[in-house]
């Protein structure tokens, strides 16, 4: 199977199969992101608003970050603009959660109580903490990776990668209905977040 580099030096060469190829490994990704902060059917305007500005933006791609992360970093700035517009103003990024602006993500059909904490807490932290976090849980995304998406630095990516943690455990405190519940859910976070990551998939696939 051939690289993300070696399909973008064919796409660039002229081969758009390799273009299709590139869009069709990242859809579900993509997807998942918008599919947790805005649902259907903003969620697949948004997707499709991505490819469309890769695909008008890509001759000013030089590779300086993976296309995956090129990708996110469209992504991420459209999320925000749509926000913006929904609120008719600038939203502050590091104090707005999802929750704060009434956004009405997609559905999951979670089948743990403990998935369906992180769920609720995810969507409950600023909107850049949110992202850092899936980012990473779910994209395996390094820290470095993150930054390039958010346009961050790399040492600000850090900090708030860990600030994000520390939230996420205050807000599951926060939400869970038993000290059992709380538990059982940070004994094994990041098991719980992958097998989110898991389920948004073929909804995100069934919205689309």
């Amino acid at each position: 199977m051939p690289s993300d580099a070696e399909l973008v030096d064919a796409w660039r060469a002229g081969d758009s199969d390799a273009g299709a190829e590139l869009f069709e490994r990242h859809y579900d990704a993509v997807a998942r992101f918008f599919h947790n902060k805005v649902g259907a059917p903003a969620g697949n305007d948004l997707i499709q608003r991505t490819f469309l500005a890769c695909l008008e933006g890509f001759a000013r791609y030089r590779g300086e970050a993976s296309f995956r992360t090129y990708l996110f970093s469209i992504a991420y700035n459209l999320l925000c603009k749509h926000f913006e517009a929904q609120r008719r103003s600038r939203i502050d990024l590091m104090t707005t959660s999802v929750h704060d602006l009434r956004s009405t993500p997609s559905e999951v059909l979670a089948a743990r109580s403990e998935q369906r904490l992180v769920l609720a807490a995810l969507r409950r932290l600023p909107i850049e903490y949110q992202a850092l976090l899936e980012l990473h849980y779910w994209e395996q995304m390094t820290a470095a990776e993150a930054a390039l998406a958010l346009a961050i630095p790399l040492g600000t990516a850090k900090t708030r990668l860990r600030r994000a943690r520390q939230l996420l455990e205050e807000q599951l405190a926060a939400l869970a209905d038993s000290p059992a519940l709380l538990t059982s859910t940070q004994s094994d976070l990041e098991s719980w977040a992958r097998e989110l990551r898991d389920r948004l998939l073929p909804q995100a696939r069934q919205e689309s």
